[in-house]
């Protein structure tokens, strides 16, 4: 059961989350739709990105090397579902594939600073053909 919370008289004057909105689709249109990897991360990626993802080293270079290096494959695709935005911070949800029946349910997720993003975590949920649950992959 959730419980719903009252966030009344704590917004900010100068609530950042229409701006990171903005900054976070126009992110996810050119880094996922027009795979532009290096033109999103040199737009809208803070040159200092706290990397959290074990794999990746930090730092705006190192995460363009891995995201281009897997784009490079033509199959690549990313079905993003939602964009969601809470003040500073931002959510990304998609099926991403690399091609074949396997592709992973990918939730990333940004903290911005200045109408750039500073800090990225993500969480895989691997999908493939042969699942053992009834019910469909969760695109919500």
């Amino acid at each position: 059961m959730a419980t719903a919370v009252s966030l009344a008289g704590h917004a900010h004057a100068a609530d950042p989350t229409e701006a990171n909105r903005a900054t976070m689709r126009a992110f996810v249109d050119t880094a996922y739709g027009q795979k532009q990897v290096r033109k999103a991360y040199e737009v809208y990626v803070a040159p200092d990105l706290v990397q959290h993802n074990p794999n990746i080293a930090d730092g705006r270079d190192a995460a363009i090397a891995e995201l281009e290096g897997l784009l490079k494959n033509p199959a690549a695709h990313f079905d993003v579902k939602h964009v969601l935005v809470d003040g500073d911070m931002a959510a990304v949800q998609f099926r991403g594939s690399l091609g074949g029946d396997m592709g992973a349910n990918v939730t990333e997720w940004f903290r911005l600073k200045d109408g750039r993003i500073v800090e990225h975590w993500d969480t895989f949920q691997i999908m493939d053909a042969k699942v053992k649950s009834k019910n469909s992959h969760p695109y919500f």
